[in-house]
Parts: structure tokens; sequence; C-alpha cells
């Protein structure tokens, strides 16, 4: 599947993701995040970063997306969405893009400030749960 070609309603992801972001919590750095996601079964879940006084233990709004697909049911996602208090889209971090790579299904596409890109783009030759398939060889 090419970017772009796919039955995602990336407005519906994003006016989503604008609402997840309005509810975050970020007394401390004020940078509200929200973050929605299409999952293979066609639901949406979401998530908006939560920030602790500690800082380290803060939540990012993909940690709260992912936290979100497993309550709802499981599933792999499709397609993501994040956004800023200002609603531009935003980059997952490294650790984060790591997080949505361990969760996506087949092809999944994210709205980056390219447009729209695989995870296999953004993330590439990454480390994954097929990596870790010849541990369960060896039992």
């Amino acid at each position: 599947m090419a970017p772009g070609d796919s039955d995602v309603d990336w407005p519906a992801l994003e006016a989503v993701a604008v609402a997840a972001m309005r509810k975050a919590y970020a007394p401390y750095s004020n940078f509200p995040v929200g973050a929605a996601a299409l999952t293979d079964d066609g639901r949406i879940v979401s998530g908006c970063n939560v920030e602790n006084a500690s800082y380290g233990l803060t939540l990012c709004a993909e940690c709260a997306l992912v936290g979100d697909l497993h309550m709802s049911g499981g599933g792999k996602l499709k397609a993501f969405y994040c956004v800023d208090a200002k609603g531009n889209v935003l980059m997952p971090c490294g650790r984060c893009r790591q997080l949505l790579y361990e969760f996506r299904a087949p092809g999944m596409q994210l709205m980056t400030t390219q447009g729209i890109k695989t995870m296999d783009e953004v993330l590439p030759d990454a480390f994954g749960p097929d990596n870790m398939a010849h541990l369960e060889e060896n039992r």
C-alpha cells in the first residue's frame, strides 16, 4: 500500500487528536500533546501527555494511546496522527516511534510534517517483535 492510498479518514483522526490534546496535563512544559490512531478493526484510540513533577515519569501521548488500544480491545495500529497545542502535526520522538512500531499493523501510516509516510519510512531497520522470535524457538 502506498502512503496515502487507504481508507483512512485523516480529518477525523486530526479532530480526535486535537480533542485528546485538550485533555493533556502539561503544567510544567505548557506543551500539551494529543494523539489518535485508527486500529486495524476500525476503532479510533487516543491519548494525551500526562506530565509529572519528576519529569522522567511523564507519559507521552503515544504511551497513553497504546494504553487505550489495550483497554479497548487490543489490535494493531493502522494510521496515526499527533498534534501540539495549536493543532500542528508533531512527529513522535524516537522512543515513541519504537513504541508505535511494536503495535503497528502492516503498512501503518503516520501523518508527518512532510505528509503521510509509512512506519518503515519513519523508523527504518527497526528492532521489533520479529527480532525476538528466535527466543521462543529456543525454549
